[in-house]
């Protein structure tokens, strides 16, 4: 069978999953219940696909409800975008795996399971300086298959910590809006001194933990945020 055929079987029977994950807002507020390892989660709410300055990092996870968040979180992320237009108008960003609806094991990831954790894949510049988005599809799984060097660099492209710096700071300041918090951050460690020595340094040491670590994968192509929320 070709594969233009597969995909149309496939999305055809995706389409009620789809339709389900169209339903980013809900009224009701989301419930987390235990640990990001051992938890599940109640009104999930879906990132939307796209906005000014961001993009998910695929249709798939859209269509497989992989990009579902506690209520909280959602409006921490929305929030640091909106930020980030004003502070930071030429940079794009992108996100990645968030978790289901209703939470639970998330393979291949080992937590994801309350609604709390994100991946964000890493802002890079091309070789003309300039802000795009990493490249994230089938052939590299969708993104994550990305080896960057001990320089933060892959190809064409290299890490732009300035950027990483900014929407980490972002995401802390929503946070704290929200009267809500950023529990830990996993990045590969041996990259994490190219990010410290941006002008976002001194900030991110003094609010925000990273692991120092390396965890069973190594967090270069994105970074990994869990976020500090209140659960059952």
């Amino acid at each position: 069978m070709k594969f233009e055929n597969i995909l149309i079987i496939s999305v055809f029977f995706c389409l009620p999953v789809w339709a389900e994950t169209q339903q980013t807002h809900t009224s009701d507020k989301s419930i987390c219940y235990g640990s990001t390892h051992n938890g599940r989660l109640e009104n999930g709410v879906s990132l939307p696909t796209a906005g000014d300055n961001f993009v998910s990092y695929h249709w798939v996870g859209k269509i497989f409800g992989r990009t579902f968040v506690h209520s909280d979180v959602a409006q921490i992320i929305l929030g640091a975008y909106e930020t980030l237009k004003i502070t930071e108008p030429t940079k794009v960003f992108k996100y990645a795996e968030t978790g289901l609806k209703n939470g639970g094991i998330f393979k291949p990831h080992k937590t994801h399971q309350n609604g709390l954790s994100v991946d964000f894949m890493t802002p890079v510049v091309n070789q003309k300086g300039e802000s795009v988005h990493l490249p994230t599809h089938m052939f590299n799984k969708l993104g994550y298959k990305i080896e960057f060097d001990l320089n933060g660099r892959f190809e064409d492209y290299r890490i732009d910590f300035d950027a990483m710096g900014a929407h980490l700071v972002a995401l802390h300041k929503a946070s704290l809006k929200q009267k809500r918090n950023i529990r830990r951050v996993l990045f590969d460690p041996v990259l994490q001194p190219f990010l410290m020595k941006t002008s976002h340094g001194p900030y991110l040491s003094a609010h925000i933990k990273f692991a120092k670590k390396r965890s069973w994968v190594r967090h270069d192509e994105h970074y990994h945020v869990d976020f500090d929320v209140p659960c059952q």
